[in-house]
Order: C-alpha cells, then sequence, then structure tokens
C-alpha cells in the first residue's frame, strides 16, 4: 500500500476530531452564554436578564446540536449529510436568537415585567458585550460545523467503522472456504 492511501485515513480522522472539537466548542458557548447576564442594570437591586431570558431558543438549539454532534459520528452517507443541515439549521437558530436577545424593546420590556413588583420602571440599562459575543462564536462554529459535515462528512469513518469487515480479507476467507470443499474437507471441523 502506497503512503498516500495510508496518509488519507489518518488525514479524514484528523478532520473528524478537529470538526468535533470545534462543533462541540461552538455548542458549548452558546449554552455557556445563554447562563450569563447580557444586561447591566444600573439600579441597585434589579433583576438582569440572562442571555436565555432574552433568547429562550439558545440553550434548546445548543442542546439540540450537541445531540446533532452524535447523530453525525453515528450515521454515514446521505443520513450524515442530513443531521449537518439540521447541525447548520442550529447555528443559524443560534445565531437569530443572539441577534433577538440584543433588541432594545426586548430588554426593556423584560426589566419592566421582571422588576415592576420592586417598583422599578424605566430602568437604564446597558448590554454587557463580552456574552452575546460569545453566543454568536459558537452559533459561528454550529454553522461551519453543519455546513463541514455536510461537504466533507463522507470522508469521516463511523462509529461502527472498526467493527465493519475489509473487503479483501472476507474475499480471501470465502475462497479459503470453497477451497476446502473442493478438496473433500469439511470447513466446519475444528479438528
Amino acid at each position: 500500500m502506497d503512503s498516500g492511501a495510508e496518509g488519507r485515513p489518518t488525514a479524514a480522522r484528523r478532520e473528524l476530531w478537529g470538526w468535533l472539537a470545534l462543533t462541540v466548542l461552538g455548542c458549548l458557548l452558546v449554552l455557556l452564554a445563554a447562563g450569563r447576564a447580557w444586561v447591566r442594570v444600573a439600579q441597585a437591586g434589579a433583576q438582569a436578564p440572562t442571555g436565555g431570558d432574552l433568547g429562550p431558543a439558545l440553550t434548546p438549539v445548543a442542546l439540540a446540536g450537541l445531540a446533532g454532534v452524535v447523530a453525525v459520528l453515528a450515521t454515514k452517507g446521505a443520513g450524515r449529510r442530513v443531521v449537518g443541515g439540521l447541525l447548520a439549521l442550529c447555528g443559524a437558530g443560534a445565531a437569530a436568537a443572539t441577534w433577538a436577545a440584543l433588541d432594545g424593546a426586548a430588554v426593556t420590556g423584560w426589566l419592566g415585567e421582571h422588576n415592576a413588583l420592586h417598583g422599578a420602571s424605566g430602568l437604564s440599562w446597558e448590554i454587557v458585550p463580552l456574552w452575546p459575543a460569545v453566543a454568536g462564536a459558537g452559533a459561528a462554529l454550529m454553522l461551519a460545523g453543519g455546513v463541514l459535515a455536510i461537504l466533507r462528512g463522507g470522508r469521516w469513518a463511523g462509529m461502527s467503522a472498526r467493527y465493519e469487515p475489509d473487503a479483501a480479507p472476507r474475499a480471501d476467507d470465502d475462497k479459503a472456504l470453497w477451497d476446502a470443499l473442493d478438496r473433500g474437507d469439511d470447513p466446519t471441523d475444528s479438528r
């Protein structure tokens, strides 16, 4: 076997591991950002919303993205491309939820609704830019991971690849069985 043929599975495996790390990182970044406060409120004692409060879709699409990563690993062929498309949609959904969470009217409405019992109205607030940026980066990684699974996933081995027999050894085993029968030997006899 030439060294180019031996290098291809290694390169595909390295690509798969890189894809896995970046896509899982994207999902985890979205999950992390969804649990952090995205707004700083000037008044003491006022409740500030998290990314998940302002963008309720962030956590579900990140969890669906993690499930999609496992599904990409478990599937092959057209199934892998379909799951890659769904993973890309999760990334797009996380990006859309991040964008929608930054809408000023949504923030003001949330603050008014959740701080009304404290007698606070017309609260002054500002966006904490770190966590929306983290969510946006995670969404971009999820989207890229889905697109990469569509385009390059066919080259990656599936979870069951190590248990699938190679075609050549099976053909050699079959030939050996037929040769034993031609000689009059019983191939099932273990003696």
